[in-house]
């Protein structure tokens, strides 16, 4: 009996792997695609003497939220109007809340920035001891 449910199992475990095998060697290929980019722009970040900046910006866009769109109805003219969200604050035109948003991470850039002397004197100190 207990072969009999330990082949159940395994048949069972091959026909939910060959089901799921497109989507699984997708997912493969996608993770082996995305590291290779990731390694060909290490290697381009070498040479490039502002590959920190890019990194430092590109950290800080994750830490800041989208702009949304949102449909409303104007009540001066009870006609429906396109709206852009960033933090809560509503924008007339998506421009203005890409500014603001665009502000917004060049602050935590800066500040990242400003952090930065102190981080690395820590950092040195740890290594001392």
């Amino acid at each position: 009996m207990s072969r009999l449910v330990t082949t159940a199992i395994f048949l069972l475990a091959a026909i939910i792997l060959l089901r799921f095998w497109p989507r699984i060697l997708a997912w493969f290929r996608q993770f082996d695609a995305a590291n290779v980019a990731r390694i060909r722009q290490e290697q381009a970040d070498r040479a490039d003497q502002l590959a920190h900046f890019r990194h430092t910006i590109g950290t800080a866009e994750e830490q800041v939220e989208d702009v949304s769109e949102i449909t409303e109805l104007d009540p001066r003219t009870a006609s429906s109007v396109t709206r852009y969200v960033f933090e809560g604050e509503r924008f007339a035109t998506r421009w203005e809340a890409e500014k603001v948003r665009a502000q917004k991470i060049g602050d935590i850039a800066r500040g990242f920035y400003r952090e930065l002397p102190a981080a690395l004197a820590h950092r040195g100190k740890d290594r001392l001891h």
